[in-house]
């Protein structure tokens, strides 16, 4: 090697240590042009391609032009496409736009269904429509309804407001039940409303309840509020403790108070201490 660099006195001794950087440097270049080119950047570069990396790219393009077409983007060029490929495209534009139609879809093109397709797209339709009805969907269209349809969704819209009724949800209409669904709502309303106050959820009213879930709803509330003081939640309401209640908190945060002077864990208030506890925990000579 330095036989052959003599030979060349004009070469500078720095290219020895930075023709491989300079080298390692731009096969990175050309790497990152190839990806470019390959994912059709506008930073692509085809000049410094080889004849390989150019068929590369070429089919590269090819499949992502294959791709735009199969997903319908406005990218995909028809005149690319060999003749197996358009008509796996054609046939795949078929089957999506019937499957657009059966659900419903604004994208569905009527003009493209054969007439087989469009005579199942019809009874579909009246299924669809049938099932709007009886949801109370937005779609719905009664002209197209028969006589036994038109019954059949009168029967199940009654059923869906009398269950919106009794079970609170949906758009209940009173108007419209019939007065064993009236009873069965109002026994059903009152029922959830003595849960809602017994478990101290919201919408519950009191002056609805009767004098047992009244009794009720305030031995929860005496529970819950207990539950809270001896969990130390702020929710707790001392006021509302019984005298027992208050005693047995106050013993049980007495012995915690000494435990955690005791062994030094836990928060511990000194001047709460009796004097003989004060003294069962002072180091032994004090």
């Amino acid at each position: 090697m330095i036989a052959s660099l003599r030979k060349w006195p004009w070469v500078p001794a720095a290219c020895l240590s930075l023709c491989p950087i300079l080298a390692f440097a731009q096969s990175s270049d050309l790497a990152q042009n190839l990806e470019a080119c390959k994912a059709g950047r506008e930073a692509c570069d085809r000049s410094k391609l080889s004849a390989s990396q150019s068929a590369d790219v070429a089919f590269a393009a090819h499949g992502r032009n294959v791709s735009n077409c199969r997903n319908g983007y406005d990218s995909c060029d028809h005149s690319k496409l060999s003749a197996p490929e358009a008509m796996a495209l054609a046939i795949a534009d078929h089957q999506r736009n019937v499957s657009d139609c059966n659900n419903g879809m604004q994208s569905c093109d009527r003009s493209k269904l054969t007439p087989a397709e469009a005579r199942d797209l019809s009874s579909v339709d009246r299924l669809r429509n049938i099932a709007d009805c009886k949801d109370g969907g937005g779609a719905c269209d009664h002209s197209k309804l028969s006589p036994s349809e038109a019954a059949a969704v009168d029967s199940a819209r009654q059923q869906l407001n009398a269950s919106d009724c009794k079970n609170g949800t949906g758009l209940c209409d009173h108007s419209r039940l019939s007065p064993s669904e009236k009873k069965d709502a109002t026994t059903a309303q009152h029922q959830r409303n003595a849960q809602n106050c017994e478990n101290g959820w919201d919408e519950c009213d009191h002056s609805m309840l009767t004098a047992s879930e009244a009794t009720q709803t305030a031995h929860s509330e005496q529970q819950r509020n207990l539950a809270a003081c001896k969990d130390g939640e702020e929710t707790c309401d001392y006021a509302k403790l019984t005298a027992p209640e208050a005693k047995a908190l106050a013993d049980a945060e007495h012995k915690r108070n000494y435990t955690a002077c005791l062994k030094g864990y836990g928060y511990c208030d000194p001047s709460r201490l009796t004097v003989d506890e004060t003294r069962s925990i002072q180091p032994k000579g004090h």
